[in-house]
């Protein structure tokens, strides 16, 4: 009975359960042990269910180090977040840790913020032994890409269009811009601004870049350009400058690239006494759950996190299992949702 645990105080800590001691229980190899846990068919029924019950009386769990030096893989999956002040990087790893799990794999969270992945997160991926590393935010340095290409951990970016040459599933940022502008034009309004993310990303200025192009489109003016960033307190920033200008210079539509910018900037307009939708509308990017409901009702473009996400750990399975695969970036449409904070078309 050497898997009961000991009374406290006598003997210190009971030990915990391995493969070895079931097997000693079970009159059997460990490798039968290990075979019959995994459900080996080789293994007969009778055993596999007699060692099963035996783990469960001990108490037994796998030992993800020893599995890790047997099969050469962690089971484990590094995540890279943006701030965690938007709250679409919530959602995001929610969803990741969500489908990660269904394919059964872990997620390590390695780093939440502003700016590049630095060298000693890199350095962390080969640490940790993480299987690969899914980013959803920020950009590689070239020493960090060496890194974990000379470690053989494979990297997929989601919400990112890279700069260098990694795998990428992002949403068609360009075509949101140019859908909104489409949409704000068609209603009449003639006077647009954009509210602008940080400039190193490139979901924030393919955003703009589309608006832009929208714009121009439909014969309009250039938009006026009211710097931003990744947080509601940005953009509420940028809404009290939108909304101290004279009313003739005052843009009657704006689009704040994300959904938290767009949001801070209602909150600007209306805390100066301004009419959202009636005197300026806006509209955002993300399709976050907060601004759906009141007090924002937000009209934006969804991207579609959940086939992001999806698709994007389908990419970095493919290659940790060894596949050699080309590089390759995925861009899936978003859907525009048509709410209370713009005057549209009808």
């Amino acid at each position: 009975m050497d898997d009961a645990p000991l009374p406290p105080g006598q003997g210190g800590p009971a030990r915990r359960p391995t493969v070895g001691s079931l097997a000693r229980r079970a009159g059997v190899a460990a490798s039968t042990v290990s075979r019959a846990l995994r459900g080996d068919p080789r293994i007969s029924a009778e055993v596999r269910a007699r060692i099963a019950a035996l783990a469960a009386e001990t108490g037994y769990t796998p030992n993800a180090l020893a599995r890790t030096l047997v099969s050469g893989r962690s089971g484990l999956i590094g995540l890279v977040l943006g701030p965690m002040e938007n709250p679409v990087y919530a959602e995001m790893m929610q969803e990741a840790v969500t489908q990660a799990a269904a394919r059964g794999s872990r997620l390590l969270l390695l780093h939440a913020g502003h700016g590049p992945i630095e060298d000693a997160t890199a350095e962390a991926l080969t640490q940790y032994r993480v299987d690969g590393c899914l980013i959803t935010s920020a950009e590689l340095s070239s020493r960090a890409a060496a890194i974990c290409a000379a470690n053989g951990v494979p990297v997929v970016m989601v919400n990112r269009v890279p700069r260098q040459f990694e795998s990428a599933v992002a949403c068609d940022n360009h075509a949101a811009g140019e859908a909104l502008a489409g949409l704000l034009a068609a209603a009449g309004h003639r006077r647009l601004a954009v509210v602008t993310g940080n400039a190193d990303t490139s979901t924030s200025t393919r955003r703009a870049e589309g608006f832009a192009r929208g714009i121009a489109a439909a014969g309009l003016a250039a938009p006026a350009c009211f710097n931003g960033g990744a947080s509601h307190a940005a953009g509420y920033a940028a809404g009290q400058a939108i909304a101290a200008l004279p009313a003739p210079q005052r843009p009657d539509a704006v689009f704040g690239v994300s959904d938290v910018l767009a949001m801070g900037v209602m909150d600007a307009l209306r805390e100066a006494g301004l009419s959202v939708p009636g005197d300026i509308s806006v509209v955002g990017a993300d399709g976050i759950a907060l601004a759906a409901g009141p007090p924002y009702r937000l009209t934006t473009v969804a991207q579609p996190l959940q086939a992001m996400i999806g698709r994007g750990l389908d990419l970095l399975m493919a290659r940790i299992g060894g596949a050699a695969l080309p590089q390759e970036v995925v861009l899936l449409r978003g859907t525009l949702i048509r709410r209370h904070s713009a005057r549209l078309p009808a």
